[in-house]
């Protein structure tokens, strides 16, 4: 469910940062107006946000995804995807950036999957590894909180799907 409807100790899905609980409703005066604000607490920092209630569809704020879609959020990851790697690297990239904004945790899983699999072809840029450590931690967030299993359980999970290409076994990194 896109959109507002949250009680103070929910949790929820903010785009591309991650799952945050709602710690508080409050309103404020902004420009001479005022408005209600959800004030989110990232899980994984002590980083804070505040959405206005107005704005919550816009930016995407959703419930974090119920137990039983995870295992279709896994099978995504096993599946292959049908053209990888046959962009030039910024439009890739740009697409993953998209996919990263959108808040799905299907479009998530994708960037990850796709991601791990063109390692198997290729060095990964920079920009492409950081979108990739971004990817995994936004759904090992999310599906940990989904399944109440540990984030090392769930990255574990992810990495019996993915095993590091043979040339990263015994490398150092750059």
């Amino acid at each position: 469910m896109l959109g507002g409807n949250f009680r103070v100790g929910d949790r929820a899905v903010y785009p591309a940062h991650g799952v945050a609980e709602i710690c508080g409703i409050e309103s404020r005066e902004v420009s001479g107006n005022q408005q209600t604000f959800y004030m989110l607490r990232l899980l994984n920092s002590e980083r804070r946000i505040m959405v206005p209630l107005s704005k919550v569809p816009s930016v995407g704020l959703r419930q974090v995804i119920p137990t039983e879609e995870v295992p279709e959020v896994y099978e995504l990851l096993k599946t292959k995807p049908g053209r990888i790697g046959r962009q030039n690297w910024n439009r890739r990239y740009r697409g993953y950036i998209e996919k990263l904004k959108s808040g799905s945790v299907y479009d998530v899983a994708e960037v990850m999957r796709d991601l791990y699999l063109l390692r198997y072809q290729k060095p990964l840029s920079f920009g492409e590894r950081k979108l990739l450590d971004t990817a995994k931690e936004l759904l090992v967030n999310e599906l940990s909180v989904a399944t109440s299993e540990s984030e090392v359980s769930v990255e574990e999970e992810i990495q019996s799907i993915f095993p590091p290409p043979p040339d990263e076994e015994t490398s150092s990194g750059e």
